[in-house]
């Protein structure tokens, strides 16, 4: 399978998802936050901009033909967030979901490693149409172990930074690196690299 067939499946997934329409929402969430929280000092009305925020963007996605299932998980997320730093009072706690994301995602790209199934080898297998065959390959399957331990290195990075931040109640640098290292512009990183890696179809070496 040539790389653009590939590259064609991994974008019908990733519209399937929301595409960047949902990275955005993720993003646009955690920035609103944090500025309407630097501007009023208070939590409940920074949390009810985020999810106003947001909110917007649904409607605005529905109305131009996004299926009424991509908004409403964007939205729930935010809600819940902003759910937990209201009824808490701290602002620390609405970036609580990008933590735990970061450090659950990082574990299961671990594991994924230590039982020698990396995690982008089995995604993107199931998007090539090849199940586990790429296995057998044993170049292709360093590349993939290489692809899945370049994302376990940025949530690695994410969690060491964010749970640090998220103890000691820095909202300011916690909303920043949350942004950065927990949404688009890390992630956006990490699949530029990979796509580097897995340029060109190695030749069999089984």
């Amino acid at each position: 399978m040539s790389l653009g067939m590939l590259t064609q499946r991994s974008l019908s997934w990733f519209d399937a998802v929301g595409g960047w329409r949902t990275v955005a929402e993720g993003v646009v969430s955690r920035a609103l936050f944090l500025v309407a929280y630097l501007v009023t000092g208070q939590v409940l009305p920074a949390a009810l901009v985020a999810v106003g925020g947001v909110a917007v963007l649904a409607v605005v996605r529905m109305c131009t033909g996004g299926k009424a299932w991509q908004p409403a998980i964007g939205v729930l997320v935010v809600g819940a967030s902003a759910l937990l730093a209201g009824s808490t009072g701290h602002a620390v706690d609405f970036y609580l979901s990008a933590v735990l994301l970061q450090a659950g995602g990082g574990a299961l790209f671990l594991v994924s490693l230590l039982v020698r199934l990396p995690l982008i080898g089995v995604v993107l297998g199931a998007v090539r149409g090849e199940g586990f065959a790429w296995r057998r390959d044993r170049r292709q399957r360093r590349r993939y172990s290489l692809c899945t331990a370049v994302f376990l290195a940025k949530f690695a990075i994410a969690t060491a930074v964010l749970v640090p931040l998220y103890a000691a109640g820095l909202v300011t640098p916690l909303g920043i690196a949350a942004t950065v290292l927990g949404g688009a512009p890390a992630a956006g990183g990490c699949v530029y690299v990979c796509w580097r890696i897995l340029r060109e179809d190695p030749p069999s070496d089984r």
